[in-house]
């Protein structure tokens, strides 16, 4: 069994959802902070959800505001992820980038 520490990030520009981190196959993980920052000197609203295996969609926060280069912690306390679920990130508007910090389980013998 491994445990990889990671930092998952991406930067919004469109208000596509959009991937921000994948649950591989035989593991779990554990989302320790989700820190999203505007970037572009102007207002932007985001939303995060977490879709299970089977494509259910959860939200995490369905409206998240940012200020001109403020940052806002999403979650505050651990989340658990299960293999093959989803952490996505959808910009409303404006420019964010965001940062998970994950700490990946690997339940495979090496």
């Amino acid at each position: 069994m491994a445990n990889i520490y990671q930092n998952a990030k991406i930067s919004l520009t469109t208000t596509a959802d959009t991937v921000l981190y994948t649950v591989p196959a035989n593991s779990r993980a554990i989302v320790k902070s989700i820190l999203l920052a505007e970037d572009a000197a102007g207002a932007a609203t985001a939303k995060v959800t977490l879709t299970n295996a089977a494509g259910t969609a959860f939200v995490l926060d369905n409206l998240v505001s940012l200020s001109a280069n403020e940052k806002e912690q999403v979650i505050t306390e651990p989340l658990v992820m299960e293999e093959s679920e989803v952490l996505k990130v959808q910009a409303a508007s404006g420019n964010i980038d965001v940062v998970a910090s994950i700490l990946e389980i690997n339940r495979e013998d090496r």
